[in-house]
């Protein structure tokens, strides 16, 4: 019989299973206990799909729908101002957003084709690409679930666990296995996650979402300072190529580096390694309170020696050997954007959608532009941005000027090529502003106005606090937020952040003190304070670490 006798109060327990109290504290972990959430694919096939959108619970609706890739849409005309202050029901549209999972952002062109088809008969022609190797289909029919599932699974695609408390999509180089300078190719490593763990019920229920980052690039692509667990390619001296493992990183609300334990993983022992990590987290973690939940705050508590010591004795049953850091690429681009040489003597074409935002229409032209130059394989990046693999190297520039038609551009300009945006108010029923129409708006007119900008130059555009398009490592982030202007009229603005960095110097944007810009005043802001850094750069810095020194007036 467990010892109840020295347990802390119920104000004071954090809700981990592994206190002994799987008591759920709040309504997301009653519904997840009650009944697990990949049990629901089953009655979307054979229910909701044919009783229709008024026959789905909420519990369903807008929890354990997640677990199948599934989001319920925002309604349309309902502004800004309303996010807040509607009950989900009236904030629902009978449609959903429907993420197709790619992990490794690995695709075919016929999964390609696949995707593309099925946007344009069934989802309004809408594909955004996000900045987590997925692709997302808007105005979906729960009558159509069923239909889209099974010729997604006849390419080999579905969208299990793209969304809910459970292992995202596992993001890893768009360039693995061709790219020459490569330290050690992922690939294995996330199949076999896939394989073993996606859809599993021992990792179905966690306390919020994983993301998962493996990459043997040393262009350290996959954004590994900000996901929950990341393995990053070293050469060890003595065992050679494997990865070095970092834990607990995540942005939102409470942006939180990930930490490195200072641990060197094969690439066979990465699975276990990841169950480990993953299984802690489902075990230790944080459930009584969601904005508490991530891994990020465990992390954050116990620090990664104690992480370590808990993962080798608990879960692995081994030590792993120390290893070394990852070599620090110097700053620049970390999205493979462009024309470039692969090992096997072929090229691979990198283009740039603005912010993501294409559509089924242009996914199914370039699967057959790719086909019609002998590639078969395209990928997706952690960036927005999209790559056909194994062209021939003199037909890459025929190739390039044909992906432009589709504005799929392989030399853009720095701000194109660095615009990141999330859905937005558009499709979001979190959103508070509009975002992707915004980035375009802006990318466009900087490049009128500014077009002598010649450094890395990243605008992320986000429409709520939540820092899906990563706010804070952008050189310029953008909250978006609702106010009242003089005439009581609502007014999208958005709360700048500035300075924030991946790579050589990880750092958080700098916040002005009350620093906010009118959505339409955006281009205009944005123009004052690149010329300010144009003008007062020092030889080689970063807009990042000039922001960080600038004085207040030049940031407004």
């Amino acid at each position: 019989m467990t010892d109840t006798s020295t347990r802390p109060t119920r104000t004071a327990v954090t809700g981990a299973w592994a206190e002994g109290d799987l008591t759920p504290l709040n309504g997301n972990e009653a519904f997840k206990q009650a009944d697990d959430a990949l049990n629901v694919r089953q009655r979307i096939i054979d229910v909701y799909a044919k009783e229709g959108f008024a026959s789905i619970p909420s519990d369903d609706l807008r929890g354990r729908f997640r677990w199948m890739g599934l989001y319920t849409q925002r309604q349309e005309g309902i502004d800004g101002g309303q996010t807040a202050t509607l009950a989900p029901e009236e904030l629902d549209a009978e449609f959903f957003m429907m993420r197709v999972r790619s992990d490794g952002g690995i695709l075919t062109t016929e999964q390609l084709r696949t995707i593309g088809a099925l946007s344009t008969e069934f989802a309004r022609d809408t594909a955004d690409i996000s900045d987590r190797q997925n692709i997302q289909l808007h105005w979906i029919r729960i009558e159509d679930v069923p239909a889209i599932w099974e010729r997604l699974d006849a390419v080999g695609l579905h969208t299990l666990e793209a969304c809910g408390d459970a292992p995202r999509v596992i993001i890893g180089s768009p360039v693995a296995g061709i790219a020459a300078d490569e330290i050690i190719d992922g690939t294995w490593a996330i199949e076999e996650i896939r394989r073993t763990y996606i859809g599993s019920p021992e990792f179905s229920n966690l306390p919020r979402k994983f993301k998962t980052a493996i990459s043997g690039s040393p262009a350290l692509d996959v954004v590994h300072e900000i996901n929950d667990v990341s393995f990053v390619g070293v050469n060890h001296p003595e065992l050679g190529p494997g990865f070095d493992l970092w834990v607990g990183g995540g942005l939102s609300v409470n942006p939180i580096f990930a930490r490195r334990l200072g641990a060197f993983v094969t690439l066979e022992q990465v699975p276990q390694v990841w169950a480990g990590v993953i299984g802690i987290f489902r075990d230790y973690g944080y459930r009584r309170l969601r904005n508490r939940a991530r891994l990020k705050f465990l992390m954050s508590d116990w620090g990664p020696e104690k992480f370590r010591r808990i993962l080798q004795d608990e879960y692995l049953g081994y030590a792993l050997p120390d290893g070394p850091e990852p070599v620090t690429p110097p700053d620049g681009h970390r999205d493979h954007v462009g024309i470039h040489k692969q090992k096997d003597g072929k090229v691979w074409v990198g283009t740039a959608p603005i912010a993501g935002r294409v559509s089924g229409s242009t996914l199914t032209a370039v699967a057959d532009l790719a086909e019609s130059y002998g590639s078969f394989r395209v990928r997706l990046t952690p960036h927005q941005k999209f790559l056909v693999l194994d062209v021939e190297e003199a037909d890459a520039p025929a190739l390039a000027e044909r992906l432009a038609v589709h504005d799929l551009i392989a030399q853009p300009s720095v701000y194109r090529r660095n615009v990141l945006a999330c859905t937005g108010i558009e499709f979001c029923k979190l959103g508070l502003t509009e975002t992707k129409a915004r980035a375009r708006t802006v990318v466009v007119a900087l490049e009128r106005r500014r077009p002598e900008m010649d450094v890395p130059f990243g605008i992320h555009v986000n429409g709520c606090p939540n820092a899906c398009a990563r706010t804070q490592v952008g050189d310029i982030g953008l909250k978006g937020m609702v106010q009242r202007d003089e005439n009581d009229e609502l007014q999208e603005v958005f709360q700048v952040h500035l300075g924030g960095a991946l790579g050589i110097n990880p750092t958080l944007a700098r916040k002005t003190r009350a620093l906010k810009v009118t959505a339409e005043d955006l281009p205009d802001y944005i123009d004052r304070v690149a010329g300010h850094y144009l003008e007062q750069r020092a030889e080689g810095e970063s807009f990042a670490a000039w922001a960080h020194r600038a004085d207040e007036d030049d940031l407004r």
